[in-house]
C-alpha cells in the first residue's frame, strides 16, 4: 500500500511531466505551516532555474492540471511558486479504511528480507543486572522488534560475559569458603554434584568479595589467575564449578530480563567463541595480516580516509591470552558459520566505539565477514541522575535494576491509588505494567546516542510525553469501545466518515503517517521516532475526544464512523507500544 505522500507525488509527477517539466521536481513534504495547508511541493522553485521561467508560472500550470482531482479538497499556487495542498475528506476516509483492512496498516518493506543478528544484553555471569544494563536491553529489544516487523529474520543474542578472570576469582573464593567440596579434592574420582554449591544470592556476594580480596592479597590473585588458566585448559573440577555458575546465573538473568519484557533467541557467551580463536588468529598470521609488536600480535586498522590516528587491534597478548576484541572476532566466526547473517547490529555503550571500529575493520580485512558486510554500532548514551552524573543509589553505589523497577512501580502505584478506584491487588498488578512503561518510554523517547536524566517523578506522570499518558490514552479508547459494545453496538462493517471537524481530520492525517514513521525508525534504528509518533497520535486522539461526543452521537452512521476511527487509533497505538516492548493494562 502506497503512503499518502507517495500517492500525492505520483499525481504531481504526472502533472509536471504533462506540463513539459522533469518529474524529479515533484517532491512532496508535510507542510511546516499547517495553518495554510497539509502538504506542499516546492519543486517549481527549483524548476525555475532549469527552465528559465518564473516559478509561480510553473506552479500555476501544474496546479491547473490537478484543480479538479478528487484527491484534493484544494490545491493552489502561492507566490513565489509554492504548491499548497489540502487532502479531500472522502479520499482520506477511503485511505484509512484501506489502511485498517491491510496487514501492518499498509506497510510493506521495499527490500528483500534479511537475517539480522542483534547483539545486546551484555550482562556478566555471577553479577546482578544493574542500571547500566537497562539501555542495551530496552533499546536492543525495540530495535529487534522493529527489524522483525519490517519482515526480517532477527536473532537476538545476550552475549554473556562468562569467561576470564572473574571465573577464577569465584572458584578460589569458593575454595576458601567451602574447602570440603569435592571440586577441591584432588583425589576425587566420582561424578561432581548436579546441584550448585551456592544460591544466586551467595554467588552475587562471592564475586565482589573475591575481587576486593585479589586487590589486597597477591597470593590469592595469583591463585585466581591459575584457576582461570585451568578452566580455560578444560580442568574437570573448574569446568564443573563454571557450569554451576552459568546455570544459576542464567536462571536469574532470564527472570530479570523477563521482568523487563526482554527476550533473547541465543544465550551465547564469550566462552562459546573460545574454540574458534586459535585457528582464527593463526590464519591472520599466515595471511600476513597480524604481526608481532612488543610481543603481542596486532592488526593495523588505519585507513587513508581517517582524520585521526587509530591504534592497531591486539588479537593476542604477549602472554598468549585473548582479549575482548579476539573474543568478539571469534564470535563473528561462529555466527557466520551458524547463521550467515546479512547484517549485524551491536547495541552497546557509545564509549565502546573504538573497540567496535577495530573489531569491524579486522573482521572485514581478515575475511571473517564480507568486505561490504552491514555492521552497525548503535552506541547509546548514559542514564544520568538529576546531578547530571551517571545514575547511582543514594549511598553512591550502582543500583540494581530490580530495585530501580521497584522504585518506579511504587511511584506509579501511589498515583493510581490516589486518583483511581480499584482494589489494592489490581492497583499493584497495574502499577507493574505502567511502571515498566514509564521506565522504558522514559528511556526510548530519547535519541539512543544522547545522555538523558532519569526523573522518576516526570517519567511516572500521567500527563505530558510519558509512558503512563500513552497507556491512559489507549485505556480510554478501550473503555469507549467496551461501552459501545455493551450498549448493543457492533464492530461489523465499520467505515470512516469524511472528517466533520478539524480535530477529526487532524487525527486522520496523523494516522496516515504510520508507514512513513515506521520506515524512518527502521532505517535509522531509532525507537525514539516511534515514541514521537505515539505521543502525536495520543495528543490528536485526546483533542478529537474532547471535541466530539462519540457515544452520545444520535446519528448512527456518524457514530460508526467515529468507532471505526478510534478502533484504528487503538490498533496503531497498540502496535507501536509493542514495537517498544511495552504492554497496556485493561484499566488504569
Amino acid at each position: 500500500m502506497n503512503t499518502v505522500m507517495e500517492l500525492i507525488a505520483a499525481e504531481l509527477k504526472k502533472a509536471f511531466a504533462d506540463c513539459g517539466y522533469d518529474e524529479e521536481y515533484a517532491k512532496v513534504t508535510i507542510s511546516n505551516r499547517p495553518d495554510l495547508c497539509e502538504y506542499q511541493c516546492n519543486g517549481a522553485m527549483a524548476a525555475a532555474k532549469a527552465y528559465k521561467k518564473a516559478p509561480f508560472m510553473i506552479a500555476d500550470e501544474v496546479v491547473a492540471k490537478l484543480s479538479d482531482h478528487a484527491m484534493f479538497e484544494s490545491i493552489e499556487s502561492v507566490k513565489p511558486g509554492f504548491i499548497n495542498m489540502i487532502l479531500g475528506k472522502e479520499f482520506l476516509a477511503k485511505y484509512l479504511d484501506e489502511m485498517a483492512a491491510t496487514d501492518k496498516f499498509g506497510y510493506a518493506s521495499k527490500e528483500e528480507a534479511k537475517t539480522i543478528i542483534v547483539d545486546f544484553g551484555g550482562a556478566n555471569a555471577a553479577k546482578p543486572l544493574h542500571v547500566g544494563h537497562l539501555r542495551s536491553a530496552v533499546i536492543g529489544e525495540s530495535v529487534k522488534r522493529i527489524s522483525k516487523f519490517a519482515g526480517n529474520k532477527v536473532i537476538g543474542d545476550v552475549h554473556l560475559g562468562d569467561w576470564g578472570l572473574q571465573m577464577g576469582l569465584i572458584i578460589e573464593e569458593l575454595r576458601d569458603r567451602k574447602p570440603e567440596l569435592p571440586y577441591f579434592d584432588e583425589s576425587f574420582t566420582g561424578e561432581y554434584p548436579a546441584e550448585a554449591p551456592f544460591t544466586i544470592s551467595e554467588l552475587e556476594e562471592i564475586y565482589p568479595a573475591a575481587s576486593a580480596k585479589s586487590k589486597e592479597d597477591a597470593a590469592f590473585a595469583e591463585r585466581a589467575h591459575e584457576a582461570t588458566l585451568k578452566l580455560q585448559s578444560g580442568d574437570p573440577a573448574c569446568t564443573a564449578i563454571w557450569k554451576h555458575i552459568m546455570g544459576v546465573s542464567k536462571k536469574d538473568l532470564k527472570k530479570n530480563y523477563d521482568n523487563l519484557n526482554v527476550s533473547f533467541d541465543l544465550w551465547k557467551g564469550e566462552s562459546d567463541a573460545q574454540p574458534y580463536i586459535p585457528d582464527m588468529v593463526q590464519k591472520m598470521i599466515d595471511d600476513g595480516l597480524a604481526y608481532e609488536s612488543q610481543g603481542a600480535m596486532v592488526v593495523d586498522i588505519q585507513e587513508e580516509s581517517d582524520t585521526k590516528e587509530l591504534p592497531p587491534c591486539i588479537v593476542r597478548k604477549s602472554d598468549g591470552a585473548a582479549l575482548y576484541a579476539t573474543s568478539d572476532l571469534a564470535t563473528l566466526v561462529e555466527r557466520e558459520q551458524d547463521f550467515q547473517p546479512d547484517a549485524y547490529i551491536y547495541v552497546v555503550d557509545k564509549r565502546q566505539e573504538l573497540h567496535f571500529t577495530q573489531v569491524f575493520r579486522v573482521a572485514k580485512k581478515a575475511g571473517i565477514v564480507k568486505p561490504d558486510a552491514d555492521m552497525t554500532f548503535l552506541g547509546f548514551g548514559t542514564m544520568n541522575g538529576k546531578d547530571g552524573k551517571p545514575f547511582k543509589t543514594r549511598s553512591g553505589g550502582v543500583m540494581r535494576l530490580e530495585n530501580l523497577i521497584a522504585d518506579i512501580d511504587e511511584a506509579v502505584y501511589n498515583k493510581i491509588i490516589e486518583n483511581r478506584s480499584m482494589t489494592e491487588e489490581e492497583a499493584k498488578a497495574t502499577s507493574k505494567i505502567v511502571g515498566l512503561a514509564a521506565l522504558k518510554y522514559g528511556d526510548l523517547s530519547n535519541q539512543a546516542s544522547k545522555d538523558y536524566v532519569f526523573d522518576i517523578e516526570r517519567f511516572s506522570s500521567f500527563e505530558g510525553n510519558t509512558g503512563p499518558y500513552i497507556l491512559y490514552t489507549i485505556v480510554r479508547i478501550k473503555s469507549i469501545l467496551n461501552k459501545y459494545l455493551e450498549n448493543g453496538g457492533t464492530m461489523d462493517n465499520l467505515s470512516m466518515n469524511p472528517a466533520g471537524g478539524a480535530g477529526e481530520k487532524n487525527l486522520e492525517l496523523v494516522l496516515t503517517k504510520f508507514t512513513d514513521v515506521f520506515a524512518a525508525a527502521y532505517a535509522e534504528k531509532a525507537p525514539h521516532k516511534i515514541c514521537q509518533y505515539i505521543y502525536e497520535v495520543s495528543n490528536s486522539f485526546n483533542g478529537f475526544y474532547h471535541d466530539t461526543k462519540i457515544l452520545a452521537e444520535t446519528n448512527e452512521d456518524l457514530k460508526k464512523g467515529y468507532i471505526a476511527l478510534i478502533s484504528l487509533t487503538k490498533a496503531v497505538l497498540e502496535q507501536c507500544i509493542d514495537l517498544l516492548a511495552i504492554e497496556c493494562p485493561d484499566r488504569m
